[in-house]
């Protein structure tokens, strides 16, 4: 919840300006919603794609509030954040409601960023790789191998976000590797291979370099430090 009208606009209007079409990396921006078409028109043309915060599971309907995959679409979208640390332990998403926005994201045409993570009572009893498994089972149940291929996935230890501890790139790796290799065991290594695993835990300039280094890690979900432009450009230029 950042970001007013005009201050999406600014943001977008540099953003456009400062990243080139052959950067090595792919980026996205997550605006609130009423927000989305503006930053959407801005940054059209541009290699950045846009993408809504969340969605609902059904197309249309008396569900006042909520935005459907369609209106994230029209609203100038393609991607779509399903399942976030935030929406899951403060809004109290539980992993049915998660898969049943990402199946929706799929059918609508919209590529999902699919988040996961445990919080530091799971982590401190041993249950971190369960935890997390549990709720990549519940998401992608029914799932088939090309769905999955449409997925990206953000590893988000909620301990390590706003917390002042700091997970370390052998923490991320690890989970990392843990999570390709759940998906492998699914739905094949082919697809555990495609597979983009984004680490989303207090990403910040200072540590960027040392979690894109690594290989099991294939980007970073941003939070506060994407807030402020130079900030999120500086963690950009990490990956080159």
């Amino acid at each position: 919840m950042q970001k007013t009208i005009v201050g999406a606009k600014t943001f977008a209007e540099r953003l456009k300006t400062s990243v080139k079409k052959d950067e090595p990396y792919d980026m996205v921006v997550f605006p609130p919603f009423f927000a989305l078409p503006v930053t959407a028109e801005i940054l059209g043309g541009s290699p950045v794609a846009v993408g809504a915060q969340d969605l609902f599971w059904e197309n249309d309907g008396a569900y006042t509030g909520e935005v459907s995959a369609g209106m994230v679409i029209e609203a100038g979208g393609t991607y779509v954040i399903v399942g976030h640390s935030e929406r899951r332990h403060m809004i109290g998403e539980t992993n049915e409601v998660v898969g049943k926005k990402l199946r929706a994201a799929i059918g609508g045409g919209l590529t999902p960023v699919l988040c996961v993570g445990e919080k530091i009572a799971d982590r401190e009893a041993g249950r971190a790789e369960t935890f997390v498994e549990e709720q990549l089972e519940a998401a992608l149940a029914g799932f088939l191998r090309g769905d999955v291929e449409r997925i990206v996935v953000a590893y988000e230890p909620v301990w390590a976000i706003g917390t002042g501890r700091t997970a370390t790139p052998q923490d991320a790796v690890a989970m990392h590797r843990f999570i390709r290799g759940a998906i492998a065991n699914r739905f094949g290594v082919d697809a555990a291979d495609r597979l983009r695993v984004l680490y989303g835990g207090s990403v910040k300039p200072q540590n960027a370099g040392s979690l894109l280094r690594e290989t099991e890690i294939d980007g970073a979900l941003v939070g506060g430090a994407s807030l402020e432009i130079d900030s999120f450009l500086q963690i950009a230029a990490a990956v080159r």
